[in-house]
Parts: structure tokens; sequence; C-alpha cells
């Protein structure tokens, strides 16, 4: 047992985030602390010469401010590499161009089709703002970056088109500058994935590269004295990253951002402790499991992070 008191939270006016972080700390709250104890271990992985921090989460969230975040996070060269699906490339992109709106869960989805609207959760998605843009924007960037070329891995196409992105709200243009590698490992599967097999209709010698992403992820692993990741949701992006740290004896350091259960043995609402038994997160790990919403959670922990670099 813990020789720790639960002490009240006092709230303050003009408190900061971090101040309000610490007081969660001792107030032995659920999931509050778990937040507060996810943001020391944020702090330990940044201060810690020569740990790589992963970065993975699912698309959802750049469709929402959230993804302001994300960019915090790669314009301060907090994270090393990052780990998504397709439609993070989509959100990012299309909100680049153009603009998502507020909505409600509880819409009329019909009725939002027949107008042209895209519904994800309580956010809009008009079809100019997403599919029509972003092929009229991406084939001809891709003729550009991809033409000669046989042989490209996700990780070089996403950074060509990083190039091109001159709009500091972009996590391609940040990751771009400040040589942060993006791997996605389901490439096809969305509208960047799409617009690239269009390309190939008239580029038939080209071929993705997806051994060339491994080795990258590969040289990463086995060159880093010591690794971290922050992991929201599930899926593709997290299984990728954890699975990848199996084979240098796991993840140092842990934080898992969840809105999902455990009990039906999904990925998502896998904890810490069931990646522990793979191997893929290290017995002595400093890990922690926040269920919630990471549109809460997240900007809360790098908020308070952040105040205290």
């Amino acid at each position: 047992m813990e020789d720790r008191q639960v002490r009240d939270i006092a709230i303050e006016k003009g408190m900061t985030v971090d101040q309000l972080m610490r007081e969660l700390k001792e107030s032995g709250g659920f999931t509050g602390r778990k937040v507060a104890d996810a943001v020391d271990i944020m702090e330990k992985m940044v201060k810690s010469d020569g740990c790589v921090k992963f970065l993975s989460f699912p698309a959802c969230i750049m469709a929402t401010g959230t993804r302001g975040v994300i960019v915090e996070l790669a314009k301060r060269k907090l994270v090393d590499v990052i780990i998504t699906t397709c439609g993070t490339l989509d959100h990012d992109l299309a909100r680049t161009w153009k603009h998502y709106y507020h909505g409600d869960f509880n819409m009329d989805d019909a009725e939002l089709r027949r107008e042209g609207v895209n519904r994800l959760g309580n956010v809009l998605v008009p079809d100019e703002s997403y599919g029509l843009v972003l092929e009229e924007k991406l084939i001809p960037i891709f003729e550009e970056i991809l033409e000669g070329k046989t042989s490209v891995s996700t990780r070089d196409i996403i950074d060509g088109v990083g190039a091109h992105i001159d709009d500091e709200s972009s996590l391609l243009h940040w990751c771009h500058k400040n040589n942060i590698p993006i791997f996605v490992p389901g490439i096809t599967d969305g509208s960047f994935g799409s617009q690239i097999w269009m390309y190939w209709q008239t580029h038939r010698k080209l071929h993705i590269n997806l051994f060339q992403d491994e080795q990258d992820l590969s040289d990463i692993i086995f060159h880093a004295p010591e690794t971290g990741a922050v992991i929201i949701g599930g899926g593709i992006s997290k299984h990728h990253v954890i699975w990848w740290n199996q084979f240098r004896g796991g993840l140092d350091y842990a934080v898992y951002m969840t809105t999902a259960v455990e009990y039906d043995g999904s990925l998502s609402g896998a904890q810490v402790r069931e990646a522990v038994s793979w191997g893929k997160v290290k017995e002595n790990a400093a890990q922690v499991t926040v269920e919630g919403d990471a549109t809460i959670t997240l900007p809360m922990a790098v908020a308070s992070l952040i105040e205290r670099l």
C-alpha cells in the first residue's frame, strides 16, 4: 500500500493546466490521476537522452481541433516517429485546403448524404472539403514527386507531399520540416491511397515499397538506446509501434489513451500489461493506460507537458 494520503483538489483562480495536473496527481481520483501519471511519463520520455519517441493515433482526431495538439508535438520536436492511418493524411491535407464544420451526433444522416455532407461523429465534412479537393490537389503533386520512380516507400511519399505544403497548420508540413518520419502501413485505406492508385493507372511501373518502410523502422528500433510511445486508440497504428518494439525487448515508456474496453480482446482495449506478456513493453517500463476520450485527455496532458518544458 502506498503511504500517501488522498488529497482534495484545490481549485484556484488563474491556475495553469500543469498546476491542475499536479493537483490531480495527489487526488487519488480514478482517471484524473492517470492523466497526471501520463504527463509524468511523457516528461521522462522527452528528457531522457537517446529515447526515441513514437506517437500513434487514429485518423478521426485529425478531423477535430485536437489536430492542433498533434501538430504542436511535431512542431516542438517532442516526437521522433509517427505511425498512423491513411485517414490522418486525408484530414490533415483536406483541412489545409478547405474547412470542416461543427455538427451533431444526432443529425439526419440520410439528409446529410442528399446534401453532399459526410458526418464524422459531430464533425461535418462536405464532399468538396474531402474527396474532391484531395483529388484536385494530390494528383499534380504525385505527378511531380513520383515521376520516373518505380519503387517508393510510404514514408518517402508522405515526406514528398509534406515538402509541398507551405502551411503551418499542417502536420505533414512540420514533419517534413523537422525530419519526423510518418509511416502508414495501411496506405491504401483512404483517399490519399486511392489517389496513388489513380496515379498508378497510368504509371504501372510504380510500386509501393512497404518493405523499405519496415527496414527504416528496423533501423530506428535497433539503434535506439531507449524507446517510448504515446499510443492513442488502437488498430494498425498501435500494433505497428508495439510490434516493432518487441524486437528490442519492449518499450521503456508507454502511455495508452483509449475509450475501448478489454473484455472483448480488442487491441484498442488491451491494457499495457497485456503488451508486457508479449514482450512489447518491458516489465519494468514506466507505463499507464488512460481511459477516456483523447480529445480531452491528450490536450490536457500536452498542455501540462509543455508548461514543464
